[in-house]
């Protein structure tokens, strides 16, 4: 395959860009900065970029079954969010332990649940970087009108929550363990089972963010390494794709046929010369990505 043609599209200038999302019913893509609290989108209609700001990290945001309305995944809590109004809906499921840990990277299963990872919360009530307690986090599954399910414990940094096109494999990882692992997932009940490394020790920064393609490879984000890697489904380096900033950290497909790999990127620690980073970026591929799943605001 030929080089990727790679664009700036919003030079937001985020701390740490995150939660790349797609909409084909709006033709938006949504992202985050945590240590801004915003929850930013972009029209591609028009290109016009639009936040909105919350009082504490904004982390991982889900589309829901509900047109216009995302899950928003706080530090301290789940919250739905109306585009349109900016109304905020509690969803009454909250972190246990905040603000000594926080939530991180949160996606939707195939069934309508929403998996998010906790750690060891790094940044302050002004989003100022502090240290890293590893081994604190968590791993969660949430179902509207339920409670928070404990799965795995002892996490670093929660990054990479995805499933296999076909939903019978779900990916995630450990940023500090520099490790992406693989779990059965019964596509029945929801539930996983243990556990196999999948992608480890890959030597450009650590793991952050990922996305699958129809072909069933995982795009890895690497923070600090300034590349995105895509992982054949044996775990093999299909190839490196270079990005012109340092601290990469997720990317979902989306655009009209799902070819275009929006991208988000951090400004923390940045060299002077890194001047896009904290830029969205869009990547044109010749490869499809899949629709991104909905969580369902009513379960049962």
């Amino acid at each position: 395959m030929a080089e990727f043609p790679i664009r700036c599209i919003a030079p937001t200038g985020d701390i740490c860009g995150e939660a790349a999302t797609w909409s084909s019913d709006e033709n938006r893509v949504y992202w985050v900065d945590i240590n801004r609290f915003l929850v930013h989108w972009m029209d591609l209609s028009n290109g016009a970029v639009k936040s909105h700001l919350f009082g504490e990290p904004v982390v991982a945001l889900s589309l829901t079954d509900v047109g216009g309305t995302l899950l928003v995944a706080l530090g301290s809590k789940l919250t739905l969010l109306t585009i349109a109004t900016d109304r905020r809906e509690d969803m009454g499921a909250a972190l246990p332990g905040w603000p000594d840990t926080r939530f991180n990277d949160g996606r939707t299963d195939p069934l309508g649940a929403f998996w998010i990872g906790s750690m060891g919360n790094n940044v302050g009530p002004n989003g100022e970087n502090l240290s890293i307690t590893d081994g604190a986090g968590r791993l969660f599954r949430y179902r509207s009108g339920g409670r928070l399910e404990e799965f795995e414990a002892g996490i670093g940094i929660p990054n990479t929550l995805c499933w296999s096109p076909d939903g019978g494999t779900f990916y995630f990882g450990d940023t500090l363990r520099n490790e992406v692992r693989a779990y059965p997932f019964d596509k029945a009940t929801g539930n996983i089972g243990a556990g196999a490394p999948h992608f480890t020790g890959f030597d450009r920064g650590l793991p952050d963010g990922s996305t699958i393609d129809e072909e069933g490879y995982l795009w890895n984000c690497r923070f600090g390494g300034g590349c995105i890697v895509r992982v054949a489904p044996d775990g093999s380096v299909d190839r490196v794709i270079d990005m012109p900033v340092k601290n990469i950290t997720t990317c979902a497909f989306g655009g009209p046929d799902l070819s275009t790999l929006f991208v988000t990127t951090a400004s923390v620690d940045r060299a002077q010369s890194d001047r896009l980073a904290g830029s969205l970026f869009a990547i044109e591929t010749p490869i499809r990505g899949v629709p991104e799943n909905r969580f369902r605001t009513e379960w049962g």
